[in-house]
């Protein structure tokens, strides 16, 4: 690794464990107004991300949005993600005594139909409002949940949030660890948290539509879930305007296997991601535009 980059990590790094500090000192209105402020100052400073997101955005609405409209859900997303920062730095400390009486939910009855036949249930979620939060508001419940853990860049910002995890009583599995671990945490009955919205030709993905677009999305988490018999139950957990947190627990995806298993690997998957999309376009500026989800072509094949 250059030398340049060595420096930028350490820098995020130690920035981090900053930010956390601070925060954490900080009564929770005036450390989310901060980041409310990072979050929109980030919006003016950065001109090629707010183009990034007006693209993406049009890709999928179009003309249905004006100018206004785009430019409000970008800079909504900034402040939105900035709040998210924030209460994910000072949750190790926090959860229980401030987020989580400010945490509601509608479906878990969903949820809990299926964790109740003790086959495992696949959590399928997106890069939507504080996804962090889904694994550890279901282990306070009582549930056994893990998270599937993508590396980070840098050694130390991987070690802090899966310390603060683990903290939090969320089991985190790396995508590295082998697929029996995964197979023997869901058929021991265990919740599995997944994030399908991105673009990767590093693992196992196939295209399927995401707002009507040829996407290119992960499917390991389908195939485990189809050889183990797990549910898959989608979900997301949205920053409302009063601060707080609303977790939507969407019914459980039902199967119909076709006697072609990559068929319904794609079948089941197409499901998953539509589901999340409902989610999306009524929290448009919850999502993370910023990613270009289709970033593959379609003449790309896996």
């Amino acid at each position: 690794m250059r030398l340049s980059k060595r420096l930028k990590h350490s820098a995020t790094y130690f920035l981090v464990r900053a930010l956390t500090g601070l925060f954490n000192r900080l009564p929770r209105r005036l450390a989310l107004f901060l980041g409310a402020m990072a979050g929109l100052t980030a919006w003016r400073l950065l001109p090629k991300d707010r183009h990034r997101i007006a693209r993406h955005l049009t890709l999928v609405y179009g003309d249905d949005l004006t100018a206004e409209e785009l430019t409000s859900i970008g800079c909504r997303f900034f402040i939105n993600s900035g709040k998210n920062v924030v209460d994910l730095l000072r949750c190790t400390k926090h959860y229980h005594s401030e987020i989580a009486p400010l945490i509601s939910i509608k479906g878990l009855e969903h949820f809990d139909e299926a964790y109740k036949r003790g086959n495992g249930v696949i959590a399928i979620s997106g890069h939507i409002g504080n996804f962090e939060l889904l694994g550890v508001y279901f282990t306070s419940l009582g549930y056994r949940a893990a998270a599937i853990g993508r590396e980070m860049y840098d050694r130390r910002l991987d070690e802090l949030l899966v310390a603060q995890r683990q903290a939090l009583g969320v089991t985190n599995i790396a995508t590295t660890a082998s697929p029996l671990r995964f197979m023997r945490w869901l058929k021991d009955g265990g919740v599995l948290g997944v994030l399908m919205d991105f673009d990767s030709i590093s693992i196992r993905s196939e295209f399927v539509p995401v707002f009507r677009r040829p996407a290119l999305t992960p499917v390991g988490q389908t195939i485990l879930g189809l050889k183990t018999g797990a549910a898959f139950v989608p979900m997301a957990c949205v920053r409302t305007e009063d601060n707080r947190y609303h977790i939507i627990v969407r019914p459980e995806i039902k199967i119909n296997p076709s006697g072609d298993f990559d068929r319904d690997v794609i079948a089941v998957t197409t499901a998953c991601s539509k589901e999340l999309e409902k989610i999306i376009v009524q929290y448009p500026d919850q999502w993370i535009w910023l990613k270009n989800r289709w970033l593959t072509p379609p003449s790309y094949r896996t």
